[in-house]
């Protein structure tokens, strides 16, 4: 058995994967910023609430016993339930890559890479000090 077969480490893999192919196309909307006619991509997001699922975290409920308790994830309005923005900028060959939003997108995919990396090699570094081979 391998570590690929846990299962945090095949959520991890992917998300790996899904912000290496986001950055893939955040770059060709860079490249393409004054080709005309050309619309910004983005890539959807792969629902790892899935995989929560799997452990049953719907099982746990959080009880609120006093109204100075933190309120529960499902009484907060989610922000991402909002209308999805429109690209307000549009130049006039029709192309709508807004370099500022492509750059603030590529820079959040690289933090979000640096964590997930990060993350990896601190469960495998845990593994191995488990194991008696921590170096």
């Amino acid at each position: 058995m391998t570590i690929q077969n846990l299962g945090l480490f095949q959520a991890m893999g992917a998300k790996m994967g899904y912000l290496n192919k986001r950055q893939e196309v955040i770059s060709q909307n860079i490249a393409n910023s004054d080709t005309p006619n050309y619309r910004p991509n983005d890539v959807v997001a792969p629902d790892f609430g899935r995989v929560l699922d799997k452990t049953g975290k719907n099982n746990v409920r959080l009880e609120t016993t006093n109204a100075m308790h933190m309120p529960t994830a499902n009484s907060i309005q989610d922000p991402k339930d909002r209308k999805a923005k429109e690209t307000y900028e549009v130049a006039p060959a029709g192309n709508s890559v807004v370099m500022e939003e492509q750059l603030i997108l590529s820079a959040k995919t690289q933090m979000d890479y640096r964590l997930i990396t990060g993350l990896y090699q601190k469960n495998v570094s845990m593994m191995r000090m488990a194991l008696g081979r921590a170096q």
